[in-house]
């Protein structure tokens, strides 16, 4: 028997458990289950050649099929706010926005704290587009 072949598929086992531990990616978690098939026919004898191809089939196979389910079933934390919606739209600014200072602009009949991406200062009643969302702030440009 291949001695050295169960301890290597016990080391692609842990090692691509502890990489799956710190990336959270759902990749190599399916090279330790390619790893752990192929480490059982380490263990039955099986040749050393069979045991790498069982090893690629098996984990690929498992990384395009499973993977994609799994990963959209795990998709559950995502929130859909719609404040994305805002991105591009106009705003008008109800509170100066100072250079690296937050301001308030008002968009779609609701205040947001903003700052600004350029560097000027932008004043009450200027007209601004909405850049981006950071948290609770829209990131705003004035509009020339």
């Amino acid at each position: 028997m291949e001695d050295y072949m169960i301890i290597i598929w016990f080391a692609v086992i842990i090692l691509a458990a502890l990489i799956e531990i710190n990336t959270m990616d759902l990749t190599s978690i399916w090279f330790s289950a390619g790893g752990l098939i192929a480490f059982i026919l380490a263990l039955v004898g099986f040749h050393p050649i069979g045991q790498i191809i069982v090893f690629i089939v098996v984990s690929l196979l498992l990384l395009i099929s499973i993977r994609p389910v799994v990963k959209n079933y795990l998709k559950t934390n995502i929130i859909s706010t719609n404040t994305d919606r805002l991105v591009g739209k106009v705003a008008i600014c109800t509170k100066d926005i100072n250079v690296g200072e937050r301001g308030e602009v008002k968009i779609d009949g609701k205040y947001w704290l903003a700052i600004s991406s350029c560097e000027e200062d932008i004043y009450v009643n200027d007209k601004v587009e909405v850049l981006a969302i950071e948290g609770v702030k829209l990131i705003v440009d004035i509009i020339s």
